[in-house]
């Protein structure tokens, strides 16, 4: 005789919730590869963060959908393909499908040998104007553990921009309320001018994701 368990409830209840998903079907019907692509256009259109003309780079982006946001907000007639004003350098440990005239590299952005082909892909001379990091550890349900996995990443990130962001460009991060959020809130304000937390509509309501935003540095190199 078959039992049906919780988990295959609580897996059916979520692929119903995912199908009927408004972000889903909007991902679908608009050319996204991924519901995330919204995340960061209401971030990007609340701040007014990327414009033409911008480098971006794009870190954790597998499967492509920030990437193909970006591309489509630096294109001069927001299309996927064509004409690119601008540069986007995107990385992720994962392969990712080619997004067109995004620079993609595979690696361990932990990884020193990753991190020096990101920077040599950037342009010589030129600084970067955003970058936006979805990048999240494999959560292992034990909080200490997971809030210093996600810490580590973040301060990665924020390390990465500081070196190479303008003097008013922008870092955007993804991270989760709980242990260690106040620290990086913290962190943060002492390194940006403007520092803005946002929850956008896009991302699930259950969820402890939120963003951060991070704009303008307060002591540029």
């Amino acid at each position: 005789m078959k039992v049906k368990t919780q988990s295959k409830k609580v897996n059916k209840a979520w692929l119903n919730d995912h199908v009927n998903d408004t972000y889903v079907k909007l991902a679908k019907s608009e050319g996204y590869r991924a519901r995330a692509a919204y995340k960061l256009k209401e971030i990007d259109e609340s701040l007014g963060l990327i414009k033409p003309g911008y480098t971006v780079v794009d870190l954790g982006s597998t499967p492509g959908a920030w990437s193909q946001y970006v591309r489509r907000r630096l294109s001069p007639v927001g299309a996927a393909v064509g004409e690119l004003n601008g540069r986007i350098i995107a990385l992720d440990l994962l392969p990712m499908d080619p997004v067109e005239g995004v620079v993609f590299i595979q690696g361990d952005f932990r990884e020193a040998e990753v991190l020096a082909q990101l920077e040599a892909a950037l342009d010589p001379g030129r600084k970067v104007d955003v970058v936006v990091s979805d990048m999240a550890p494999n959560l292992s349900g034990i909080e200490t553990a997971d809030a210093a996995r996600i810490t580590h990443l973040v301060e990665l990130a924020l390390e990465f921009a500081q070196k190479h962001i303008k003097s008013d460009g922008a870092l955007v991060v993804k991270l989760f309320h709980g242990s260690g959020y106040s620290d990086l809130v913290k962190l943060f304000k002492s390194v940006f001018k403007v520092v803005k937390p946002i929850k956008p509509k896009a991302s699930r309501p259950g969820s402890s994701e939120t963003f951060l935003v991070g704009m303008g540095l307060k002591n540029p190199p």
